[in-house]
């Protein structure tokens, strides 16, 4: 894949599928800033492992719920390289419970966290963008945010909400040839499925029609695409990662 600009910010890096969206575009040639909140050890891990493997990157903490934050690590990358070429907005949080027991700031923080920091950051990004006329920005929303799900009402409000948003971006961007684009993945291999006991991965997977979840680095690879001159003719759009379970 070819890539024209020269770095990536990706929020919630350091773990999941945020870390492989990282070592995926590292292996491309891209600069990658590592955004954490909490965990340095793992977000430097990272960019070590990244270098060792003859990549570019640099770590970057900030908290996606604190817009002030948001502004002056954007500013730090600016200063650092004088641009920003791409935007993985990755990070998010949940806080499952049934609707009639979520409280509403249960429901705000998630929508907080998961869709206003992602506001946040493609405005600031696109505004930096503007300049160069130039920039593609994926955001991962959730097969959740397509289909709903039980239990995850603020999850797939955020989720959701971020597919049209995506779709406004982009038209707002599409003059200056700026790119935004969704993915959602479905069911990934990751902590939060390894935790599942067998029974209840068995229940899910029944519903995959590939009969297996995906990996993480299969998400890495959509996005990769899509941030890649190799889709400099799609905007707007989102790919499902999911293994065939929503193919509408």
């Amino acid at each position: 894949m070819k890539f024209s600009g020269k770095n990536v910010l990706i929020t919630g890096a350091s773990r999941g599928i945020g870390r492989d969206i990282s070592l995926v575009l590292a292996q491309y040639g891209l600069k990658v800033w590592i955004n954490y909140r909490n965990n340095f050890e793992l977000a430097d891990s990272l960019k070590n492992e990244i270098e060792e493997n003859g990549g570019s990157a640099a770590v970057v903490k900030f908290d996606i719920s604190e817009e002030k934050e948001i502004k002056e690590s954007l500013k730090c990358i600016i200063d650092s390289d004088g641009e920003l070429s791409y935007l993985v907005n990755n990070a998010g949080i949940t806080l499952d419970k049934l609707s009639i027991r979520m409280k509403t700031e249960e429901f705000e923080k998630v929508i907080k966290t998961n869709l206003t920091s992602s506001f946040v950051t493609c405005r600031e990004a696109l505004k930096i963008m503007n300049k160069k006329r130039f920039g593609s920005v994926v955001n991962i929303s959730s097969i959740v945010g397509e289909i709903g799900n039980v239990g995850q009402v603020n999850y797939s409000a955020s989720k959701g909400g971020m597919l049209a948003m995506t779709k406004s971006f982009a038209l707002e961007g599409s003059s200056r040839g700026i790119r935004f684009n969704c993915v959602t993945p479905g069911f990934i291999s990751t902590d939060m499925t390894d935790k599942l006991s067998d029974e209840i991965k068995k229940t899910y997977i029944d519903k995959i029609p590939l009969k297996k979840f995906g990996e993480p680095k299969d998400v890495a690879m959509a996005v990769a695409f899509l941030l890649s001159d190799n889709a400099s003719y799609i905007t707007g759009e989102t790919i499902k990662v999911n293994g065939g379970m929503l193919m509408n």
